[in-house]
């Protein structure tokens, strides 16, 4: 039993518990395998409220069950492109905090790209960086998409 004031215990969220986080959740580890080989695939961690009338949090927690920053909004549930959305945010805010460094990295220009909504709902990986000719900004790939752009985009071990 828990005394009054004790923090809730995390647990892992069992796969088909949140279906939609569950699809959001394998592209961002496509990425990141990709992006951060030596890592283990992301999961979701879930927190019971201190409210007893308040649903669990959910979180993006690495393979060790660490996690940082805030939970999942629930209301991204309604689809995959705000899944992915809020799944990209906190994966990304967690990989980077906890590790220590910008994730996912701009191959071209070493610079840390963040999850951007394009065309037709699409959530896409975008880069400050200048590019010759073609103006400033750029995207650089489709979200859950690093894989297909090859090996040239692996950090050195």
């Amino acid at each position: 039993m828990r005394a009054l004031f004790d923090p809730p215990e995390p647990r892992r969220v069992s796969p088909g518990e949140y279906p939609v986080w569950d699809q959001a959740l394998a592209l961002l580890n496509r990425d990141l395998a990709v992006t951060l080989p030596q890592r283990e695939p992301l999961q979701l961690l879930a927190l019971p409220s201190y409210e007893a009338d308040e649903p669990e949090n959910v979180y993006v927690a690495m393979a060790n069950g660490e996690w940082h920053g805030h939970h999942l909004d629930p209301n991204s549930q309604d689809g995959l492109a705000s899944a992915l959305a809020s799944v990209a945010d906190a994966a990304q805010e967690t990989v980077m905090e906890l590790l220590w460094q910008a994730w996912p990295l701009c191959p071209e220009h070493g610079l840390g790209m963040h999850p951007v909504e394009g065309a037709q709902e699409r959530l896409f990986w975008w880069c400050a960086g200048e590019r010759l000719r073609r103006g400033t900004a750029h995207i650089h790939a489709a979200v859950g998409a690093l894989d297909a752009l090859g090996t040239s985009i692996r950090r050195p071990s």
